[in-house]
């Protein structure tokens, strides 16, 4: 059986996301909510300890996998660029204190 993972956002994924046009957004949303069910799908990039990234069109999900708490933390979603993926160990830092709130 396998276990389903509790998705948690920061505040500022949640801003992005709702700045994307229509279609494209509903797909980044279906997207993330598969991370829910496989974190780490076929296409997905480990970037540095527990963040990964993954593609959704031209856009990118960056987010957390935390299996011994089961969660996924959306850190960021953005337009592929060479910076998207610049300068991400503050995003981790953050997911971690999200997941220490609980």
């Amino acid at each position: 059986m396998t276990k389903t993972y509790a998705l948690k956002f920061h505040s500022n994924p949640e801003k992005q996301l709702l700045r994307i046009p229509g279609k494209e957004r509903q797909r980044i949303t279906e997207t993330i909510r598969s991370l829910a069910i496989e974190p780490r799908p076929a296409g997905c990039v480990r970037l540095e300890n527990n963040l990964y990234r993954v593609r959704q069109g031209l856009y990118q999900i960056i987010y957390g996998v935390f299996d011994t708490e089961v969660v996924v933390v959306i850190c960021k979603i953005a337009r592929r660029t060479e910076d998207t993926c610049k300068d991400i160990q503050p995003l981790l830092k953050q997911a971690l204190r999200l997941i220490k709130e609980e």
